[in-house]
């Protein structure tokens, strides 16, 4: 039986969707002020955005309509939870899905998974960081805070631009499209931290122009066929927890991957779950938390 879903899911695979994508990154750059003004105050009445949490609440001070979707929040409105064993939430949006990774896979929806070697670009020793892990899978809807926050302090080990599909991420087609995030383009970040190895993967979307990092800029377009690493051995950035990590310009998800063992999810986080930047995701183990402690004695 064909739903309304699944109609919508499999319209996109006739879709020119990178081609689509950049029309929809030159209109969000756009800068004149008619345009881009009419833009931004009727996206902000259809999404009900509230500017009065934005550092610069004036609608018509941003340069273009990719400088409001990407604004800046008053800290205030984001406070990073205080407990010092906690691995806060790297973004607002809505918890696709939470939980263990079992046998190397990572639920998508009901009835659907994927493998964590796909979703890291083939890359199977850094598959196995993660065996027996932790996952939280986070939905960015185009009303939310588009910045991307570190959920712990961390070293940046590498980095990979993984070229693919650049389906919709949403509830409809999560649900639909097999493999979804392991066929999307995709960035990947390797952060050692207090916990062992973190991954940060910023999963691409239809219209969504790219994807950039704080380090490196705009990692994404440009879009090629070939897959690129960066490598950090010397002077890595060291990012503390709740700094800017990236963004996406133009809504999408973000998937947080940790080891075996070394973190807990917190119990009220399900499927659907609506979360903010900065709030509680999960706690050290305290095995992690002891480890850590006597590594910051020692220096």
């Amino acid at each position: 039986m064909f739903t309304s879903e699944r109609l919508f899911a499999l319209g996109q695979y006739v879709l020119p969707q990178h081609r689509l994508s950049r029309l929809m990154g030159s209109i969000t750059r756009c800068r004149n002020t008619v345009f881009k003004d009419a833009m931004i105050r009727s996206f902000i009445k259809l999404y009900g955005v509230d500017m009065e949490q934005a550092l610069d609440p004036d609608p018509a001070a941003y340069g273009c309509f990719n400088e409001f979707f990407t604004r800046a929040l008053k800290p205030e409105t984001r406070p990073i939870a205080p407990a010092p064993d906690a691995v806060i939430c790297p973004a607002d949006g809505t918890v696709s899905r939470i939980g263990a990774i079992t046998e190397g896979r990572i639920i998508q929806a009901k009835g659907k998974n994927f493998s964590v070697t796909d979703l890291l670009g083939g890359h199977a020793q850094n598959a196995k960081l993660f065996a027996n892990g932790r996952f939280a899978t986070i939905y960015l809807s185009p009303r939310d805070y588009h910045r991307l926050h570190m959920p712990l302090s961390g070293t940046l080990r590498e980095m990979t631009h993984v070229p693919g599909k650049l389906f919709s991420v949403n509830a409809a087609t999560t649900a639909n499209v097999s493999n979804l995030f392991a066929r999307n383009e995709r960035v990947i970040t390797l952060f050692d931290t207090e916990a062992g190895p973190m991954a940060l993967v910023l999963v691409g979307a239809i219209f969504v122009a790219s994807i950039e990092t704080v380090w490196h800029g705009i990692v994404t377009p440009p879009t090629g066929a070939t897959l690129r690493t960066w490598h950090y051995p010397e002077n890595p950035p060291v990012l503390s927890r709740g700094q800017e990590m990236g963004r996406f310009n133009m809504g999408s998800t973000v998937i947080v991957l940790f080891g075996d063992n070394v973190v807990e999810w917190e119990e009220s986080l399900t499927a659907d779950s609506i979360v903010c930047m900065g709030q509680s995701l999960g706690r050290l183990t305290r095995q992690t938390a002891q480890s850590s402690d006597r590594l910051q004695r020692r220096g």
